[in-house]
């Protein structure tokens, strides 16, 4: 009876697993995409594209149209595609995982409430942006190719140049410690506000926010307007905290597309002194912030209430002790 018993319980989890990297993955896509033309233009502002640096966003956004095609928005869109499904699918997973095991580990003696929360997603974000770091830096390339004036010819062809003449794996892996150290604070925040506030909608404001479920932890589940709303202030939140960490990740990253920028491709520290000493705070570190909130917004809010969506589509638990 115990072997049978272990053996249910081993598929439980497997099956457990396997629903949370396919509701995370298409969560993590969904999102993405929506995003898509707003994440290359930001992409083009931060590194100061010749062509982009004396533009707005919307008018940064018409000027792609015109000079390049309205398909130019979502350029580099399939190698964030490639990437995103894997990073998703395992930030979320993971995030379940190690919310599980800290939560019965650290049981209610932290100080400040739902911290486990923080702690757990700073963890998955580590986790997933370590895995799948190599193609964020190939999307990033493709990105800020301008037509006319391609280098790389698709996803194959950037990973080999790029390990070919820069510097092997270590220069796939370039901006890789700011965005470490960006994505704790990042992912950590964006969890833990996510949880927080879906928290406070559950046990004071049921009537307005939460449709009864009997099959979740609590018998609630958040209606779609409230998980919206609580992941894309998650998302506002994340940002502010993490995005000078981005900027640096990203002229690391693309250090070596132009002469003249090979400076950003000497070290997180090094980066970070340049960009400050050039363009100081708001026209260096937080460049292109603006446009961040723009796309930030929506693309965790939509993240979050895809991810719990399909989670009750496919029957998990999406419910929290309130």
């Amino acid at each position: 009876m115990a072997s049978v018993t272990a053996t249910e319980q081993s598929r439980k989890n497997v099956e457990f697993i396997f629903k949370n990297l396919l509701a995370g993955g298409v969560a993590g896509m969904c999102s993405k995409t929506a995003v898509a033309p707003l994440d290359r233009i930001k992409i083009l502002l931060q590194a100061h594209s010749i062509h982009y640096k004396h533009l707005g966003v919307f008018s940064g956004l018409k000027h792609i149209v015109k000079k390049e095609s309205f398909f130019a928005l979502y350029k580099g869109n399939g190698a964030q595609m490639v990437r995103i499904f894997p990073y998703a699918a395992t930030q979320f997973t993971a995030f379940e995982v190690y919310k599980k095991y800290l939560g019965k580990a650290l049981g209610t003696n932290l100080p400040i409430k739902h911290a486990d929360k923080f702690i757990a997603g700073a963890a998955a974000g580590v986790t997933a942006v370590t895995l799948t770091y190599p193609l964020d830096t190939i999307r990033a390339r493709l990105a800020f190719q301008v037509t006319g004036e391609h280098r790389y010819n698709g996803i194959v062809h950037t990973a080999v140049s790029i390990f070919r003449t820069e510097g092997g794996l270590r220069a796939l892996y370039r901006g890789f410690v700011p965005t470490l150290m960006g994505m704790v604070p990042y992912a950590g925040f964006s969890f833990y506000c996510f949880e927080m506030l879906k928290f406070v909608c559950m046990k004071y404001a049921p009537g307005i926010t939460c449709k009864k479920c009997d099959r979740n932890t609590g018998g609630l589940v958040l209606c779609v307007p409230a998980k919206l709303l609580c992941g894309g202030f998650a998302g506002a939140v994340a940002q502010s905290f993490s995005y000078p960490l981005d900027v640096t990740r990203r002229r690391m990253q693309l250090a070596m597309m132009n002469p003249e920028t090979a400076k950003f491709g000497m070290g997180m520290w090094k980066t970070l002194s340049i960009i400050y000493n050039e363009n100081g705070i708001m026209r260096g570190l937080y460049r292109g912030m603006s446009i961040n909130y723009l796309r930030a917004i929506p693309m965790v809010a939509v993240s979050f209430s895809t991810y719990e969506v399909l989670k009750q589509a496919l029957k998990l638990d999406t419910g929290m002790k309130i």
